[in-house]
Parts: structure tokens; C-alpha cells; sequence
């Protein structure tokens, strides 16, 4: 498997990273099956491996850790911080965000539950409005001065806060983020409008999560078919509800799109994520098997080439730049909020003469 260069780091990654989400409990509960998985995945070529604290409550970073015993150096690690780890559903506002406290404390969390003395790309899971992001940006560079962390990154920022911290990390001679964890897929593809020339405009790597868009290009979502049933279609109805008009539409763009790749020749898994990965923006897809089958079907596809034909006849079924809805985008601007938008401005008081 040929490698790419992670932005200006000098770090060579494969075009596929193993994403961890599905192992645990989340997923796959089974600790020897999810370790064989990571296993063969290193085996076929891939040396990039993406987990996150809140991964079934951090079985995720423990299975991971468990995989890469003897094999720890041979492996690009990366993991993120940000959503609540705090017991009995997350009561405690502490155990959760971007601040310089948190950041100190999960960090140790995290190495521990990984086994491994530093991690070589520390990632901001979501944006924080309420936290200045030199704050979180000054905390971050101070663990890359101990070693702790070598690169840091983000993940779903909208492109404004992108260059909010690129911008400050230059002005305070900070650590920078040196690439960004967007949502992209066939049918989501809203980041090409301006994040994805933002964050080459600045350097960055570009690492996107669920290519397959949430298992709707998994070639199970075709129509004529019962939906298929999931943990995550129950916690996310709002991007699976077929009763939602904008999943209807999804569903007519998956059954062209699954059209296409078998005119093409190829599995629609295979169309989807050389898609992806063929944007010169792009570094590295993450795909997160939940199955050894899942993992040997999503392999092949850096050996893919997509025709202009092809390319063509893909932005005919979903134009570029769009999304189908917002709840695909994976974050939700704070500004668009009612409170956002009808917040009164404080009263001013007599002026004195």
C-alpha cells in the first residue's frame, strides 16, 4: 500500500486508517475478534490507526492498545479528547470540553488506556464555543514540549474556526493544528464548498470520518429493501429515518450511486471511498469495520481509479458541495441557534454628565 505524506510533517500515512469506533461495546464487544481485525488491517499495509476517548466510554482505547503490544512503533496513533467521560451520564461539567484542565487529565487517561508512552496525533473531537482556542491550543503545545503528543489536529470544525486556529496559533507561537477530521462521503459532501480548500490553503491534512456515510453506502440501503437495523440508525433517527424527506432523497442517491459502481465494475463500497481518498485534499479515509468480512471489503479500493466518466456522472447524482441535510454535517453551528440569533444585547445605563 503506497503512503502519503500527513500535511507538512514529513509523516508518511496509508491512504486507509483504521478508524476504532466499532470496537467495544459500541460495536464489536468481542476483544480477540477486534484485536485480529487490527491485526490484519496492519498486516494488509495500513499504519494509521484513529480512536477517541469517548469510544465505548474508552474500551475502544484499551482494545487498541491491547492490538499494538510489540508492534507500537511501526503504527501512526492517533486518538481525541473533548466528549464527556464522566460517570453515571456525565454529570460532571468537568470531564468533558477543550479546557487546559481536562486536556492535562484525559491525556494521562488516554495513554494509559492505549499503552503507550505518547500519541503521535492529539485531536479536538468538536469545537467549544465557550472555550478560547488558545487556551486549548496552548495546553496541547505544552504536551508536545513533554512528549507526550507529537501533532495535533481537529475534527468537524466548520472552516472559520479552522482559520481561527490556524491564525492563532501563529500569533501566540503556538502548536498548530496540522490537519482536520471532516465528515466527507459520496452523499456528504458539503466540505468541498470551503473547508477542504481552506485547509489546503493552510497546510493541512484533511482525514475524513465515515466515508461510507454511516453505513448507507454499504450496499445494505437499497430500495425495494427493509432498511437495515442498527445501534447507531436507533441513536441517530434524524440521518436514518426513512419518514425524513431528506433520507428518502439519500436512498434515491444510493440506489444511482449503487448503479453506477455496478456499471462501473466495482462494489459500491470500492466506489465510495477511492472517491474520497482521490481528493487531492485529502490524505487518508478512515474506515471503521466493525467485522474482519467489513474490513476485507473496504481494502481493495486504494487500487481503484475513477474515470472522469465516472466523476461526472457521481456530481450529476449528488452536486457537488451539497449536503442532503444538516444533521449529516456532524456539528451544528451555536450561531444558528434561537438564543444565538434573539439574544437582546444588555441594557445601557444613564450616562452621567
Amino acid at each position: 500500500m503506497d503512503h502519503r505524506t500527513l500535511a507538512r510533517t514529513g509523516v508518511e500515512v496509508s491512504p486507509l486508517c483504521l478508524g476504532a469506533m466499532m470496537f467495544g461495546a459500541w460495536g464489536n464487544p468481542d476483544h480477540e475478534d477486534s484485536i485480529r481485525i487490527i491485526h490484519a488491517a496492519l498486516d494488509a499495509g495500513i499504519n494509521f490507526v484513529d480512536t477517541a476517548d469517548v469510544y465505548s466510554g474508552g474500551e475502544s482505547e484499551e482494545i487498541v492498545g491491547k492490538a499494538l503490544a510489540g508492534r507500537r512503533d511501526d503504527v501512526v496513533l492517533a486518538t481525541k479528547f473533548h466528549g464527556s467521560m464522566g460517570e453515571g451520564g456525565g454529570r460532571d461539567p468537568n470531564k468533558s470540553g477543550n479546557s487546559r484542565r481536562w486536556i492535562f487529565q484525559e491525556v494521562e487517561a488516554s495513554l494509559k488506556r492505549l499503552k503507550t508512552d505518547w500519541i503521535d496525533l492529539y485531536q479536538v473531537h468538536r469545537p467549544e464555543p465557550d472555550t478560547d482556542v488558545e487556551e486549548t491550543l496552548g495546553a496541547l503545545t505544552d504536551l508536545v514540549h513533554q512528549g507526550k503528543i507529537r501533532y495535533l489536529g481537529s475534527s468537524t470544525y466548520p472552516p472559520s474556526r479552522v482559520v481561527e486556529a490556524q491564525w492563532a496559533a501563529r500569533e501566540r507561537n503556538l502548536e498548530r493544528f496540522v490537519c482536520e477530521q471532516p465528515p466527507y462521503s459520496l452523499l456528504v459532501r458539503g466540505v468541498e464548498a470551503d473547508l477542504l480548500g481552506t485547509a489546503r490553503r493552510h497546510g493541512m491534512g484533511v482525514i475524513p470520518w465515515s466515508p461510507l456515510a454511516g453505513g448507507w453506502l454499504s450496499g445494505k440501503w437499497r430500495k425495494g429493501l427493509q432498511a437495515p437495523s442498527s445501534t447507531r440508525a436507533q441513536r441517530l433517527p434524524a440521518r436514518y429515518d426513512l419518514s425524513i424527506p431528506a433520507n428518502q432523497r439519500k436512498l434515491d442517491a444510493v440506489e444511482s450511486l449503487a448503479l453506477l459502481a455496478e456499471e462501473s465494475g466495482i462494489s459500491l463500497i470500492h466506489l465510495a471511498l477511492a472517491f474520497v481518498i482521490r481528493h487531492p485534499a485529502v490524505t487518508a479515509a478512515i474506515i471503521g469495520p466493525r467485522t474482519m468480512e467489513q474490513l476485507e471489503s473496504q481494502l481493495g479500493a486504494v487500487e481503484v481509479e475513477l474515470s472522469d466518466d465516472v466523476l461526472d456522472r457521481i456530481d450529476e447524482i449528488v452536486p457537488p458541495g451539497t449536503n442532503f441535510s444538516q444533521a449529516d454535517a456532524g456539528w451544528v453551528n451555536p450561531e444558528l441557534e434561537p438564543a444565538a440569533r434573539r439574544e437582546r444585547a444588555p441594557a445601557r445605563s444613564a450616562r452621567a454628565f
